[in-house]
This record gives C-alpha cells, structure tokens and sequence, in this order.
C-alpha cells in the first residue's frame, strides 16, 4: 500500500540500479541515466506529483509528472522517465485506484516531456495514449510511429476528441507555428478538485529550494560556488545561492550577471588538484558571477510573486510568444473563465499554487501594461538567438 501524506517525500536510496535510465543517450540531459525520483501527494486521494531533474551543465530544474485519479483508474499527464522506480510506485497508485488507462503528452514541442513517452507506454499496454496535435521532429520530420508512440493506441487531442471529457476541460494554448514546428499546449482543468494543469506555459518559481534537491543537491552545489578550485559544500546557504543562480541560468540563458573569465583562469583553476573529481567536472567552471547577481535573482522572482505567483517564463516569452502576445493574452482572459479553478499545478518548478480564476485575468491585464519581450538587460541573449532563427530562415520575422 502507498501512503503519502500531503506534500510529504518518498525517498529511496541515492544510486539505485531502480532509477537506472537507459534511453538517456535519446536526449542526453542531467542527470543522464540516473533519475531519482520524488513522489508528493499534491491533492489528498486526488492528484500525485512525480517529480525528477532536468537540465543542461547542471542547470537543472524540476520537471514533473501528474497522476489523477479518475472515476475508473488513473491518468498520466506529461510523463516523466518510467525508471524501475516510477514504475513500482506507479504500480502501487494502481493497486488502489484501478489501472493507468490514459497517457497524455500534452504540448507538441516539450522535447523533455516528449522523449520519455514511448517507454511509458511500452510500461502500461492497455492505456491509451493522447498527444498534441502537430508533433514534429528535428531535423528531420518522422511520422508518429518512428517517434515511439504506437499507433493503434494513439489518438490525437482535439482531432479524436479528448479523454474523460466529463472530468475534464482541455484547453489549448495555440498552434502556433514556429517554422521549425508546431507550439501547442492543452492545459487540463480538472473539475473534481479544481486543479489546472499546464506544462510549460506558466510556471511558478519559489524564493526556495523546491524539495526533490534533497534527492541530488550536486546542480545547486556546482553553481553555489565563484570558481572551479572550491569543494561543492553542502549548506543550507550554498543551496539557496546554487539555486537563485540556476533559475538565472534557466530563464534568461546569459544573464547580465554571468561573464567567462580568461582561458588561463579556468585552466589554472583546473590544475589544483584538490578539486579534480567528476562530481564538480574536475574544476572547469567557466562563470564569473558579477557583484549585483543576487539582487537580478531576487527580482526575477519578486516579479514572479507580482505577477499573481505564476508567470510565462522568460524564455518562452522571447523565444515562442516574441510575436504572438495576443495569443498568450486571450488564453489567460480564457482560463479566467473558469470560475472553479482553485490551484495550478505545472511541470516545472513549485507545485501546487493556490489561486483563483481572476488571477489569470489580472496577469492578462499586467501584460498588457509593461514591455513585451523585451532585448536588453538579461533578455539579451534570448534577443540574439531570436535574430538568429529570423537571419537563418529558421523562423518567420
């Protein structure tokens, strides 16, 4: 039996061959082949977080899968990677609430979210699996079947209807052509609890340290440090600044506070022995962190708690949405409608925040009034990738 009170951690012994995952060379992403996973109940005998980390130089952040409970069963929304693990608490889940019935993928372009889906459904043969419309490849365009999801069990959301649309409200976020592909996300509003779920498009970033570090605080210590010679200590402080700079990393790529020290810097930090051990890469740290660093931190995430608790992460603003707010702006004024929604619960960072419907219409409003996708400051490196995509034909100006 599975027992978990609200928001408490289950935890399992670090290294486990039950978090081995071997399809990490598909998207070859921290932590690589070992996932450990943390399971919270987020709404009691409702809804279940599954939780892991995700990231690029140990930029990771959570990426979170959520399991609700069904009248008959159980659905899986944006999947994480099924390790042994997952799959035994999993398991367990069904041993009290009937059968996993329904997987769904629910964006068109999340490649994090994308990658772990066929080996989910290969773990659970009788559930139907439900993607986004408009699933695309790069950089070459495959059918479904190449990408893993097995066609006489995959049906397409919108086009064949939507799954437990009795128990659910399915609403799109796009399409939004991008010239490389497709950007489309359906949150689900589900009617039981009043709980919205989203993937990428709104995200919720915490002033503290979101619990699954407890599992692997290595991201959080690697950054906590100003050059490559200092050992990764594991304090409370260290774990708070690693994770200010993470989120830096994570939403602006480059920010303003972030420069690369000379060549001869960074080798000579190398040679000191003390510190040449896998874990902290052997030394190499490229970053030198600017005076003002915390401060642009704790703004990102002040504007954050502004902005209702939630937010369209910067990335995603300059990057997707650069030209396309009206579409952003009507979704909000759109989820506003929906008076029964009491909390949000995303695939990224904190999970779950309370709020109200009218929130998403203040946000609306907010946007609105203030700059769109911006170029200067910390946007600036989004700004240069952009003109990038447009001068290469990429994406359309």
């Amino acid at each position: 039996m599975l027992t978990m009170a609200p928001s408490s951690p289950l935890t399992t012994t670090v290294g486990s061959p039950d978090q081995r995952w071997p399809w990490w060379p598909v998207f070859p992403f921290y932590p690589y082949g070992q996932r450990r996973t943390l399971v919270r109940e987020l709404v009691p005998d409702r809804i279940w977080s599954f939780e892991q980390l995700h990231g690029v130089w140990y930029v990771a952040v959570p990426i979170r899968m959520t399991v609700v409970k069904l009248s008959q069963g159980l659905m899986l929304y944006a999947p994480v990677a099924p390790t042994k693990e997952v799959l035994h608490k999993l398991r367990l889940l069904e041993e009290r609430h009937g059968a996993i019935s329904t997987i769904v993928l629910p964006t068109a372009s999340g490649l994090e979210h994308k990658v772990q889906v066929p080996a989910m459904t290969r773990a659970f043969p009788a559930a139907t699996l439900w993607v986004a419309d408009g699933q695309w490849s790069f950089p070459v365009q495959l059918p479904p079947s190449w990408l893993g999801f097995p066609a006489s069990r995959t049906k397409v959301l919108g086009r064949d209807d939507f799954p437990h649309s009795d128990q659910f409200s399915w609403i799109p976020l796009g399409p939004l052509e991008l010239g490389l592909g497709t950007f489309l996300e359906l949150a689900c509003l589900d009617h039981a609890s009043g709980t919205l779920l989203v993937t990428d498009a709104l995200v919720s970033i915490p002033a503290s340290v979101p619990p699954i570090y407890s599992l692997d605080p290595t991201p959080l210590l690697f950054h906590a440090r100003d050059r490559g010679s200092e050992p990764l200590s594991d304090t409370a402080e260290n774990r708070l600044k690693g994770w200010k700079r993470i989120i830096l990393f994570a939403n602006y790529f480059r920010p303003t506070s972030i420069s690369v020290p000379g060549l001869k810097f960074i080798l000579n930090e190398v040679l000191i022995s003390d510190n040449r051990v896998p874990r902290s890469h052997f030394g190499f740290y490229p970053f030198h962190w600017s005076a003002d660093w915390e401060s642009q931190a704790d703004q990102l995430i002040a504007g954050c708690q502004r902005q209702q608790g939630f937010m369209l992460a910067p990335v995603l603003e300059r990057l997707v949405f650069v030209r396309a707010k009206d579409i952003f702006i009507d979704w909000l004024n759109n989820l506003s409608t929906y008076h029964e929604i009491n909390g949000l619960i995303g695939a990224h960072y904190d999970a779950p925040l309370p709020l109200k419907s009218k929130q998403f219409q203040h946000y609306a409003e907010t946007l609105q009034q203030r700059d769109w996708a911006p170029s200067e400051g910390s946007w600036q490196t989004l700004a240069a990738i952009d003109d990038n995509l447009i001068r290469f034909g990429v994406v359309a100006e």
